[in-house]
């Protein structure tokens, strides 16, 4: 098994005109590796490219996410609560990173505390503001 980051993996999800080689690179590493594991890091990273470089909607993150989730080659730091990050995320407006945090949070037993208008919202989040 090795490890992969965020160029990698963003290569193997993305068909990208500008780096085909790299894409191909990276999709032939997974297939002669056979295993490739994701920290958690990584799946952030890659949710930011996919939004701000190739203007990815909420719904085609999620969809490449499941994708990866299938994947019995890739190998995803603590999978086992993705399910439950993406449904956090895919009910809300906040980002997806707000949403991994809250899931640990939740995870552990714990309030999170944030001044995050958007996560606030969500069960298990407290906001933090300034009363005027």
């Amino acid at each position: 098994m090795i490890a992969i980051d965020t160029n990698v993996l963003v290569r193997v999800l993305v068909d990208d005109p500008d780096a085909e080689e790299q894409c191909q690179q990276a999709r032939d590493l997974i297939v002669n590796y056979g295993d490739a594991w994701v920290c958690k890091i990584v799946l952030i990273e890659t949710v930011w490219v996919l939004e701000s470089a190739y203007d990815f909607t909420k719904e085609q993150i999620i969809f490449a996410l499941e994708t990866l989730m299938r994947n019995p080659n890739i190998h995803l730091d603590d999978a086992e609560n993705l399910n439950n990050v993406l449904t956090i995320f895919s009910a809300s407006n906040a980002g997806f990173a707000d949403c991994l945090i809250l899931n640990d949070a939740q995870r552990k037993r714990l309030v999170l505390h944030t001044f995050d208008k958007k996560l606030s919202k969500l069960h298990g989040a407290k906001r933090l503001g300034v009363e005027l």
